[in-house]
């Protein structure tokens, strides 16, 4: 019962990931091409990604609306956050330009980030 519970869970955090990664990759895409470093760009857009996924990851995956959860969210994200920028900067080694860097690490990060949320977070959800 646990097992089927998990699957349909993270079917869940799936679809909604999907709608926070457009939202998260647009911020992240327009702003490197408004000139920010790679750095900085994901910085913006994960913060602004806090509020956008706050809301739907804690609803719609894993039926929460307790608001006392942010800050461990914020440093879940944070976690997050430095895989990634450490991850495009690897990639960027190997001559991946940053824009299909953030790509190829969508779903590294989403997997991350479910297991943070999932443990960490929404535990007692």
């Amino acid at each position: 019962m646990l097992r089927g519970f998990f699957k349909v869970k993270f079917f869940r955090f799936l679809l909604v990931g999907l709608m926070n990664a457009a939202f998260g990759y647009g911020c992240f895409a327009a702003f490197l091409y408004l000139g920010l470093h790679y750095s900085a760009a994901l910085l913006l857009a994960t913060v602004l990604g806090i509020a956008f996924n706050f809301k739907s990851t804690g609803a719609l995956v894993f039926g929460s609306r307790n608001n006392k959860l942010i800050l461990k969210f914020v440093a879940g994200y944070g976690i997050v956050y430095c895989a990634n920028v450490a991850g495009i900067a690897g990639l960027k080694l190997f001559g991946l330009d940053p824009y299909l860097a953030g790509i190829a690490l969508i779903l590294p990060m989403a997997l991350l980030s479910f297991f943070i949320n999932n443990r960490f977070v929404f535990n007692y959800a």
